[in-house]
């Protein structure tokens, strides 16, 4: 086999191994300036990598020091540090919770950085204080005292907004469902609003003044959520106490569940079996209690990719997908958005007592246009900063977000691009490059829809994040 010493060629393999593992690398020089920062690490914290490279770590992160600072402690010490567990706020305000492997990088006896790999704990942290302060309450609650602890189901299905005709047969077949005590698959992009939809299926349900309990699965280790789910027993592990799990505090209500296929393929085995067999058990626990809960379960992605890339079991598949609802993402119901956006205008007018009458044209095309990867939350979020800004009586361009009126630029650079040329055999090319050519020009669309998120591309254009990845390098696009 042929050599390879190209120092192009190890520096291409480094980086895609970078790009491809689940943790967040930072990398920063000795005086603290990050030189490096993966797309993993830009999803753990909330942040774009433009705004963290070329930047001192301190400025990114206000309530870090060089005291507190694993990076910057590494760099004073030249020693590693293992699997620490730190706490902050980024620049926008959000707490974060990750286990930092914090090692110095040494040439020549000479520390010219650190690099830092970041496993995200966030979730998992905030359960663990949820159940602590539950626990600090009273361990002698009743179930309904304990009931009480979770939010109440506040949404109807006349918040449900929409006069799209795949958002009026998707009202149509919920509030239907909503009658019967079947299992409910709900399939949404991210900000589509599948706990609203929940929401409002339990308060028509005959379950409706009963419990409404909802769990997120995404992020917590297979021990946390089991014990989350099913209950524990004194004793049953370290610290253990008698505590229900939401099966129970659901029972005669509804528990629904979130990006049910994050939950760990073993955990999905017991929680089949727990569906199959109608009764539930707390770990460590010999006694069977009976189950009485309308299951709602909900995901991101298409369930059958997720059956087919392991990540859902599939008889659990079939056994959740009694009933099926799919909420169109807001690209695909344009004729809505005028619709939302006055509805969230008219709600902040109230808030902020403000007389913003609506949309000029302006930002109505812009509406109209943008690929919306947010879906009806990124529009709340956008609106409720525009009206934050608003002088007059209407949003303007310049009250938007910038990545909002810059993705608008670039959809419009791109559909001219693309279709200023068509393919033809007549150049002389070969059907080869002509079909690189049009895969290159999909990609590269799917990838401005995204705003330059990886995860969401690859889902735009269904196929895997790393074949997506590769197929970004092949194609060149930055």
């Amino acid at each position: 086999m042929a050599r390879t010493d190209s120092a192009p060629w190890l520096r291409q393999t480094l980086l895609t191994l970078l790009c491809a593992i689940d943790e967040g690398v930072h990398v920063i020089d000795h005086t603290g300036v990050t030189v490096y920062y993966n797309a993993q690490a830009a999803e753990i914290e909330g942040l774009e990598p433009e705004a963290v490279i070329g930047k001192h770590i301190l400025d990114v992160y206000p309530s870090l020091s060089e005291t507190n600072s694993t990076l910057l402690q590494v760099c004073m010490t030249k020693r590693p540090i293992l699997s620490q567990q730190q706490s902050f706020s980024n620049y926008k305000g959000k707490r974060i919770t990750t286990v930092n492997t914090s090692l110095p990088i040494i040439i020549d006896n000479r520390l010219v950085g650190a690099v830092e790999i970041s496993k995200n704990i966030t979730a998992v942290r905030e359960l663990s204080e949820k159940l602590v302060d539950l626990q600090a309450r009273g361990l002698d609650k009743s179930l309904d005292e304990r009931r009480e602890d979770f939010p109440a189901a506040k949404n109807t299905f006349a918040d449900i907004l929409g006069q799209n005709s795949r958002m009026v047969e998707l009202k149509s077949q919920a509030q239907r469902s909503a009658q019967t005590d079947s299992a409910i698959l709900i399939v949404g992009e991210s900000g589509s609003g599948r706990d609203t939809l929940a929401q409002a299926i339990h308060n028509a349900s005959k379950r409706r003044n009963r419990p409404f309990i909802e769990q997120n699965c995404h992020a917590i280790p297979q021990a946390v959520l089991e014990a989350t789910l099913f209950g524990t027993t004194r004793h049953s592990f370290s610290g253990a106490e008698n505590r229900p799990g939401l099966f129970e505090l659901a029972s005669g209500g509804t528990l629904f569940m979130d990006e049910i296929n994050s939950m760990p393929l073993a955990l999905q085995v017991k929680f089949h079996s727990v569906l199959q067999e109608g009764v539930v058990r707390r770990i460590g626990d010999s006694k069977e209690r009976p189950l009485n809960v309308r299951l709602i379960t909900a995901m991101s992605v298409d369930p059958l990719l997720a059956v087919q890339r392991e990540q859902l079991r599939e008889d659990l598949f079939y056994r959740l997908n009694v009933v099926s609802l799919r909420i169109p993402p807001l690209r695909e119901r344009r004729d809505d958005i005028v619709l939302l956006a006055q509805h969230f205008i008219n709600m902040y007018n109230k808030a902020f007592n403000r007389r913003v009458i609506g949309l000029s044209d302006s930002v109505a095309g812009i509406f109209n246009t943008y690929p919306w990867p947010g879906n009806v939350r990124e529009m709340q979020h956008a609106l409720e900063g525009a009206m934050n800004l608003v002088e007059g009586d209407m949003i303007l361009p310049e009250h938007l977000p910038l990545h909002i009126r810059d993705g608008m630029l670039s959809a419009s650079l791109m559909s001219e691009r693309l279709h200023s040329e068509t393919p033809s055999l007549e150049s002389g090319r070969s059907l080869h490059d002509i079909l690189s050519e049009v895969e290159a020009r999909l990609v590269e669309q799917a990838m401005h829809q995204a705003r330059g998120n990886v995860t969401f591309a690859a889902e735009i254009l269904r196929i895997p994040r790393q074949t997506l990845q590769y197929k970004i390098r092949k194609a060149g696009i930055e």
